[in-house]
Formats: structure tokens, sequence, C-alpha cells
């Protein structure tokens, strides 16, 4: 089981928000001040009688009093409601699966039933597999005649795709060597401590070379804890499969699609999988999100919330008004009753 922590997002929140009726009371102050505040004149502590520009300076300041307690009751009502800066954290613990995606990579992949061939909707679909396992930890194996690891079990499925992107028909003579594929797939996941681990095998022929047999290798899969996942592709009948003629033209010519079916169900129920058969780009698609359903990695989500107060900030800056209130009305100017 492995655990991921990081912060769901930032805000600031107000652990009491009753504190804001408080700011009820400024309206109600610049009424009675109205109302019981008389204009007078003014003058200062040193000297009763200024210049013009004096007296108007300090009128100023004197109409500006009551806004001055305005802004510091507004500051003393936001501290009371008590503002938190608030980080929300999940620590996300997963229980992942190791999956391998086995590829059939033989000349017969060029086959055009799926669109624009073989390979390319295999590629097309894994890719959007892999996309939509965030957790699991994915390898990739490629087979012909012989069978190879392209990509090791990673979390890192940027990389994985980038290697399927890569995967072309070519790559390894010509073959199709099934039980090789199983027994490199099955390395890749012998020493896995995952809950779950799946080799999606998808093919479109039957085994004709290589070391080993399907089945044996099936069952060797089996005593690992390796469960198989089996999907033979192509259409029912005749596939057009592109050949060249003596003039290096491109031309297309009906292929029989040849699937040992019986061998890849084998394969699957004794490593307690499934089989299923893409005649069509659709099926394959419908097949992945099936497979997808059936592994469901698990994850444990867990909340916890860390916050900073910040009521201080206000309430000094709410002092600090205040406190140039009160200077300028009692000592800077006076009211002359």
């Amino acid at each position: 089981m492995s655990s991921v922590e990081h912060i769901v997002g930032g805000k600031l929140i107000l652990a009491n928000p009753w504190g804001l009726l408080l700011l009820l009371l400024i309206p109600l102050g610049y009424y009675f001040l109205r109302k019981f505040r008389a204009p007078t004149m003014i003058y200062t502590v040193t000297s009763r009688f200024g210049d013009a520009w004096k007296r108007s300076f300090r009128v100023t300041l004197w109409r500006a009093v009551p806004h001055l307690w305005a802004i510091a009751l507004a500051l003393f009502s936001f501290a009371a409601a008590r503002p938190r800066a608030g980080n929300e954290f999940q620590k996300i613990y997963t229980e992942g699966i190791d999956i391998v995606v086995t590829l059939d990579i033989s000349s017969s992949m060029l086959a055009m039933d799926f669109k624009p061939n073989r390979i390319e909707a295999a590629k097309k679909e894994a890719a959007q597999f892999i996309a939509g396992r965030e957790n699991d930890r994915i390898g990739l194996v490629i087979f012909a005649s012989k069978a190879f690891p392209q990509c090791p079990l990673t979390i890192d499925h940027r990389m994985v795709l980038q290697l399927l992107k890569q995967v072309k028909v070519g790559l390894i003579e010509d073959g199709t060597a099934i039980g090789d594929a199983i027994v490199t797939a099955a390395n890749r996941l012998r020493r896995s401590k995952a809950k779950s681990k799946v080799i999606i095998l998808l093919t479109d022929g039957r085994n004709n070379t290589g070391r080993v047999d399907p089945v044996t290798a099936a069952n060797a899969a089996a005593a690992l804890g390796i469960k198989i996942y089996s999907i033979g592709m192509g259409t029912l009948g005749k596939a057009p499969y592109p050949v060249q003629d003596a003039f290096g033209r491109t031309r297309y010519v009906p292929m029989d699609v040849q699937i040992d079916e019986q061998t890849l169900k084998q394969v699957a129920e004794v490593s307690g999988g499934e089989y299923f058969r893409a005649t069509d780009s659709e099926k394959l698609h419908k097949i992945y999100q099936q497979i997808d359903r059936m592994e469901k990695t698990k994850i444990e989500v867990k909340k916890f919330k860390r916050y900073r107060e910040l009521y201080a900030i206000p309430l000094f800056l709410g002092f600090l008004f205040m406190s140039m209130a009160i200077f300028f009305e009692y000592v800077v100017v006076r009211p002359i009753p």
C-alpha cells in the first residue's frame, strides 16, 4: 500500500462569522453623529487663530475622524470573526495493481479490418487504458517471433505512452510467440508486491514459434498469482492486408483471420482471467473498458485541515485607526462647545 499527500486548496475562512454583526454599529454611528454632532469652530492646541489654509486642513481632519472610527470598527469586527488561512490536505492510500500490456506486433497486425489498421487501433486503445490507470504501475511487452520488454513496470505513465508510440510492426522478426510473450510479461510481475497482478495479452494469430507453449506459460503465471486477460483481435472471415507488388506499389489482398481462440481461452481460464474477441475498433474499446471496471484499484482518501489564525492583523490595524481618530480629535483639533 502506498500513500500520497497533497494540498487540495488554500482559502480564507471565518471561524466566528457572528463577529461581523459589529458592522451594524457603523451606519448607526453615522446616524447619531449627523443628528447630535453640531458644526463647530476649530482651533489648535498651540494657536487659536491660524491661517485660512491651516484652518481648512484641520477642518478636513476633524471631518475625517468619524470615518477613522468606522474603519477601526470594521477592522475590530473582522478580527472578532476570527479570520483563518486554511489548507485542506488529502492523504490518499492506494492498493495499486501492476499491469503489463502485451502487444502482438507481427506483420498480420497491419491488416485493415480496424481503422487505420490493427496495430494502430490496438495502440490507441491501450494508450487510453493506460492514461486512465493513474494509481497503477504499468509495463509494456511487445512480441512477434520473440518477446521483448519495451517498458518496465512504472508509475510514470508518460514514459509508457511515449514508448508505446514508438511500437510498430517490423521491430522484431516476424512470427507469433504467444507463450514467450506470457513468460516475458510474467517475469516483469514476478517480484511485484501488488495486491493484483495482471497481463493484458492482445494477439491476432496463433502460436507458431517460441520456446514455451502458451498454456504452460499461463499455468506458470497463475502460480505467481498473475491473472491474464487475453484478447483475440480480428474480424470474422477475411481481412484486407497490404502487400507490395513487383513494382513497389501497395495493393490490398484478402487474408484469412486465424485466431487460436481455444488456446487464448485456456490461457485466460487457467490464470483466473477472461478471454475477449474484438472484431472491430468499437468492440476493442469496450473490452478495455470492461477490463478497467473489473480491475479497480482500491483508493482510500483521508482529509484533514490546518489553519493559521489571522485575527491579530485586523486587530492591530483597528487599534491603529482608533489611535489616529483619538489623536486627530483631541490633540490636533478640538471642537469648541
